[in-house]
């Protein structure tokens, strides 16, 4: 952290040759010292210099609440991270410090063969690519993990989210804090098929369930094919497509609730609404088991094709999270927002598709904060121009930059 505005600009060339034994160097911005800024003096000036000078990585980042995010995300055992500056830097590596402690119990907690991670980009894992880091981000391999997890959270007080495929998500800039589990790999990428019957993790891809049962030759899943989403979030918002939802074939589910305890239900003992589930609302989806009906296998691929027919032809191949919004009482969404004359608006790089009105993608680079500013955007419309309130599908998450 550079201190001083006339010090940066008066040292600027010592700076950039000060560093050719740091393997990484990041450099927030000035600590003014009470000083007025100087036009075109800023962190970035060093930047400029060390790489003028040929050092390998260096890098600016304006925001110094974000430095130990940047820093932490690219630590492996090891290293040795050193904080320069005579202002409040120290506060950053003193909040990474305290992490690294917690992310060290967390291993213990999940095991070695668990995946444990400071600051992920968790626009690395949302469909939407959009959305800030998980303060820690964990992929436990076994029930048994997940549940020492959750107890292990619950002791600590440290919000604990449970994240899929993210194909329903929309992560907000500054990210989430506490735990983000990722029930992946392992006791959570299994399917079994017993009869008419198919069990699968919460891990596993839905529309791999629709093709194990095509591979037992069992129809009535087809419509599976559409959804790019995990079996644990398709579960939580009852995911549906082709006019079918996914309750309608489940027979039971296993789960965790918020203490770790397992827990085995039949449907019947299940409450289930339009894309929402309420026991998973503060419960853990562990497995589901669907039933199936025997079925001719070119039926089924017939079905199959059908399913992927349509998903190509309505819905965008750009990044996109999905829906938007439920579908109103009186129109759908989808409707609805192309004849508000609403398709292809934008805000930054994020825009409304014109294949689908009901989808909003990114077009490259866009932000979170982009996207909720066109969510609004078109909810404001709908409400002044037909009296109707949208009430968003994807799933809004985390905090503001």
């Amino acid at each position: 952290q550079p201190h001083r505005y006339s010090r940066t600009k008066a040292l600027r060339g010592e700076f950039g040759s000060a560093f050719d034994d740091a393997d990484r160097v990041v450099v927030t911005d000035v600590y003014p010292a009470s000083e007025a800024p100087i036009p075109g003096i800023s962190g970035q000036t060093i930047v400029d210099e060390l790489l003028k000078h040929g050092h390998r990585s260096a890098s600016y980042q304006a925001r110094l609440e974000h430095v130990h995010c940047q820093i932490g995300n690219a630590l492996d055992i090891g290293d040795l991270v050193l904080s320069l500056g005579a202002g409040n830097i120290h506060e950053q590596l003193s909040a990474l410090a305290a992490d690294l402690v917690i992310a060290e119990k967390l291993k213990a907690v999940v095991g070695e063969e668990a995946d444990v991670c400071l600051y992920e980009p968790l626009s690395k894992h949302t469909t939407l690519r959009v959305g800030g880091p998980a303060q820690f981000w964990i992929e436990p391999q076994t029930e048994k993990a997940f549940a020492e997890l959750i107890r292990f959270c619950r002791a600590e007080n440290l919000p604990l989210f449970a994240m899929g495929r993210g194909s329903n998500l929309l992560v907000r800039d500054g990210g989430i804090r506490g735990v983000v589990v990722h029930p992946f790999g392992g006791d959570f990428d299994k399917i079994e098929v017993n009869g008419c019957e198919i069990t699968a993790g919460a891990g596993v891809k839905v529309r791999e369930v629709a093709y194990a049962a095509r591979g037992a030759n069992l129809g009535g899943l087809e419509w599976m094919e559409g959804i790019p989403g995990a079996v644990g979030g398709a579960l939580r918002m009852n995911a549906g497509a082709m006019g079918s939802q996914t309750f309608e074939n489940v027979v039971r589910i296993r789960y965790l609730d918020s203490e770790g305890n397992a827990y085995v239900k039949d449907r019947n003992e299940l409450e289930v609404f339009y894309r929402r589930f309420p026991l998973l609302e503060n419960n853990f989806a562990i497995s589901a088991t669907f039933h199936a009906d025997p079925a001719e296998r070119a039926t089924i691929d017939s079905r199959l094709r059908e399913s992927q027919e349509k998903r190509r032809t309505t819905q965008p191949i750009a990044k996109s999270a999905g829906c938007i919004f439920k579908n109103p009482d009186s129109i759908p969404a989808g409707k609805l927002v192309d004849e508000l004359g609403l398709k292809n608006s934008r805000v930054g790089n994020a825009r409304v598709s014109d294949v689908h009105g009901n989808f909003i993608v990114n077009d490259g680079g866009a932000t979170a904060a982009e996207m909720l500013e066109l969510i609004e955007k078109i909810k404001a419309t709908a409400r002044s121009k037909r009296g109707i309130e949208l009430e968003t599908e994807v799933e809004i998450v985390g905090e503001p930059a």
